[in-house]
C-alpha cells in the first residue's frame, strides 16, 4: 500500500463546533485524498451546506448521523441525505432488518430523484468504541462478547442490504469471517502510538487496523488537535503503509 492508497482509507472526523473551524483543517488536508467524517456536534451546528463545502473542496464525505428510528423516519432521512449529496451514511444496526431495509430504499429513491449515478454506501453502528464488555452486558442488556454482538449485528446488516459496518478495529476480521472480504469495515477508535485513548476503549494503532483488515480508518483528535493537522495525518499515513 504506497500512501495514496493509505489516505483513500482515511476518515478525518471533524468534530468541531463551527464550520470556519472545520474547514480550515479541511483546507489543510486537501491535497492528501483522505475522507472527512461530518458528525453530529458539526452537522448540528452548520447544517447541510457543511457537507456541500467538503465536497466542493473535492472530499468525499462520511455522513455520522447514526440514524436510529421507526422504519419509515429512516427511510425519509436516507432520502434526504442521498439527495444532499453525501457519499457514505450510518444507521443503527440495533434498528432491525425493517429499518436498515428502509434506509437503503430512501437512498435509492434520493439518488434517483437528484439524477445520482449511484446512491451512498450505508454502514451499520454495531458497538460504539467507548462500549466495554461490562457496559454493554449490565447497562445495555446484550450478553456475552462484544465480538459476538458485534458479527450477529454486521450479518443482519448484510442480511438488510448494507455495504458494511462501523466497528472497532478488534472486531474487523471477525466481521470479514462472517460476512465476506467484500463487506466494508469502518473502523473509529484508532490511536497512533503514543496517542492517549481519551474516552474510546476498543482501540488500535493505524497499523493493526490496516492489518487486521479494516477498509476505512476515522481518526479525529490525533489529525484535528494536532499543532499541525497535515503533519500528524503524514505520520498515520506512514504506519499504515508500514503495515
Amino acid at each position: 500500500m504506497n500512501a495514496s492508497e493509505a489516505a483513500a482509507k482515511v476518515m478525518v472526523a471533524l468534530d468541531k463546533p463551527d464550520a470556519a473551524t472545520a474547514l480550515r483543517i479541511a483546507e489543510a488536508l486537501r491535497h492528501f485524498g483522505c475522507w472527512m467524517k461530518i458528525g453530529m456536534e458539526l452537522f448540528y451546528a452548520a447544517g447541510p451546506d457543511i457537507v456541500r463545502e467538503c465536497r466542493k473542496l473535492g472530499f468525499r464525505v462520511f455522513l455520522d448521523l447514526k440514524l436510529h428510528d421507526i422504519p419509515n423516519t429512516v427511510k425519509g432521512a436516507a432520502r434526504s441525505i442521498a439527495r444532499l449529496g453525501a457519499d457514505m451514511f450510518n444507521v443503527h444496526a440495533a434498528g432491525g432488518t425493517a429499518m436498515m431495509r428502509a434506509a437503503a430504499e430512501g437512498a435509492a429513491e434520493g439518488a434517483a430523484s437528484a439524477g445520482l449515478s449511484a446512491p451512498p454506501l450505508i454502514v451499520a453502528v454495531t458497538q460504539l468504541t467507548s462500549t466495554t464488555r461490562e457496559m454493554m452486558n449490565e447497562e445495555i442488556g446484550i450478553p456475552g462478547e462484544v465480538a459476538d454482538t458485534v458479527t450477529r449485528y454486521a450479518m443482519l446488516a448484510k442480511k438488510a442490504g448494507l455495504h458494511g459496518v462501523v466497528a472497532s478495529p478488534l472486531e474487523a476480521a471477525a466481521v470479514k469471517r462472517a460476512c465476506g472480504r467484500g463487506f466494508l469495515t469502518v473502523t473509529p477508535g484508532i490511536r497512533p502510538s503514543g496517542h492517549a485513548a481519551g474516552d474510546q476503549r476498543r482501540i488500535a494503532t493505524p497499523r493493526e487496523a490496516v492489518r487486521a483488515g479494516a477498509d476505512f480508518l476515522v481518526v479525529g483528535r490525533p489529525v484535528t488537535a494536532a499543532p499541525d493537522p497535515a503533519a500528524a495525518l503524514e505520520q498515520i499515513l506512514k504506519e499504515m503503509t508500514e503495515a
